[in-house]
């Protein structure tokens, strides 16, 4: 072993072209997925599933992107085995070739009039491999930034990768708004859907070039020189860190769940249920996402003088108040009503997905740190968001009103109230401690 110290400061150019890499690499992955979402929402009921009726047409769209969800623990395991012990770089590639692939096969695949059963099978498969990529994506990404960072700018720079999301969803929707609007509804309906799935092509290319540039993360480069690396990090952090997972994934569950309902389940309550046009209510979550767009870095850098601890706290707080007041302000109907209930809901959500990227790097070592991060987060998408149009859909269909919804919301936001409490602050550990005795413990005492 190397006794030569090692450096894990980043230059200047280094730390900003790693930023903006993982901002545009997030960025385009979550278009992708959220593409999707929005598609299913309001296109994939009548073109894969013609034969069910409107609201099983729903419920089973909703459940092939649901299926994306199941596929993300894969994609965090496989891709967090191979971000820790061949590096962070190479696997954001391939997660991203993964992703925007798939997404061009879902703008070609013929709906089910053409080919039948196939259709909605292939269309499972692709959402499959979707999951896969999108599961190793973030934990990489985060880590690229908050990894590159300097220590009092953590929180900071964990933003950007998180300012990805917001930004692939009002891409998503700007693209679904400029087809629809382009053209009359059958010839939307018919092919004009398709359209935004095929200019990720454009998107992925875009990606691959600003990625491939981007040097490994310094404490990775550390790890590997050091002959740090583990042989299994993903038995390693379920071994010794199974707390700091559990934890980390249930502060996630309530933002996750309920961001996809007001990102995507929203789209399909407003036009199906309240009778809303469909472009208005694409402008209101487009207004969501621009708002959280706007808010995630500033609650980023607020956590790095306060600590994630306290900025995760006060969102989760004002997002079990807010479940309370958010379909109800939805049923009146009322546009500058609804935009304003999706503003309020926007604008704290922000708070936990700012903190989270430095949150979850900081709670796992080096060795251990991708695989660690990518299952927290992929444990909390999971039993949250993945579900949620689904779990939604099912309880309006059932009981024909917003109360339901209602109590799902505080139910889940009570669950990561739960959690963040439990969880010690992490701001003030040095990313560069290893996996010595001494320094497990001290990990996993952040998540007793």
């Amino acid at each position: 072993m190397s006794s030569t110290p090692i450096s894990v400061d980043a230059k200047g150019s280094e730390r900003r072209r790693a930023v903006v890499s993982s901002f545009v690499g997030t960025t385009i992955e979550w278009y992708d997925f959220f593409l999707y979402g929005s598609a299913a929402a309001l296109i994939f009921g009548p073109q894969f599933f013609p034969s069910l009726s409107p609201l099983a047409g729903t419920l089973a769209s909703f459940g092939t992107f649901a299926i994306g969800f199941i596929a993300r623990p894969v994609g965090a395991v496989v891709m967090g085995h191979f971000g820790d012990r061949v590096g962070r770089k190479s696997v954001l590639v391939a997660s991203l070739m993964l992703m925007g692939v798939s997404t061009v096969l879902i703008g070609l695949l013929p709906a089910y009039e053409k080919i039948g059963i196939w259709a909605p099978l292939l269309l499972v498969m692709l959402r499959l491999l979707q999951g896969i990529g999108v599961g190793g994506e973030w934990g990489g990404a985060a880590l690229m930034s908050v990894e590159h960072a300097p220590k009092d700018r953590r929180g900071l720079f964990g933003s950007f990768p998180q300012m990805g999301m917001p930004a692939g969803m009002i891409l998503a929707n700007l693209a679904l708004l400029a087809a629809s609007t382009a053209m009359p509804q059958d010839q939307f309906e018919s092919y004009g859907w398709r359209i935004p799935f095929l200019a990720s092509a454009v998107l992925l290319f875009v990606g691959l070039y600003i990625r491939v540039g981007v040097e490994e993360s310094p404490y990775f480069r550390k790890a590997r020189d050091t002959e740090s690396v583990v042989r299994n990090p993903v038995r390693e952090v379920l071994k010794h860190h199974w707390r700091a997972v559990a934890l980390g994934g249930g502060t996630f569950i309530a933002s996750n769940a309920i961001g996809y309902l007001f990102m995507v389940y929203l789209l399909s309550y407003g036009t199906k249920t309240l009778g809303i046009e469909r472009n208005t209510m694409l402008v209101a979550v487009l207004i969501g996402s621009a708002t959280q767009f706007v808010m995630l870095p500033v609650y980023g850098f607020i956590s790095d003088f306060i600590g994630r601890r306290k900025v995760y706290l006060f969102a989760t707080v004002g997002m079990l108040v807010w479940s309370f007041a958010f379909f109800p302000l939805i049923d009146t109907r009322s546009i500058p009503t609804i935009i304003f209930a999706v503003f309020v809901l926007a604008f704290i959500l922000a708070g936990t997905f700012a903190a989270q990227g430095a949150m979850f790097a900081e709670l796992f070592p080096t060795s251990v740190r991708y695989s660690g991060a990518s299952l927290a987060y992929q444990i909390g998408a999971v039993l949250g968001g993945g579900f949620a149009p689904m779990i939604a859909t099912a309880l309006h269909g059932s009981f024909s009103n917003s109360t339901p919804l209602i109590i799902y919301m505080v139910s889940l936001s009570i669950v990561s109230l739960v959690c963040v409490v439990l969880i010690r602050e992490t701001s003030a550990r040095g990313l560069n401690d290893e996996h010595s005795g001494t320094n497990t413990q001290e990990h996993e005492s952040l998540a007793r």
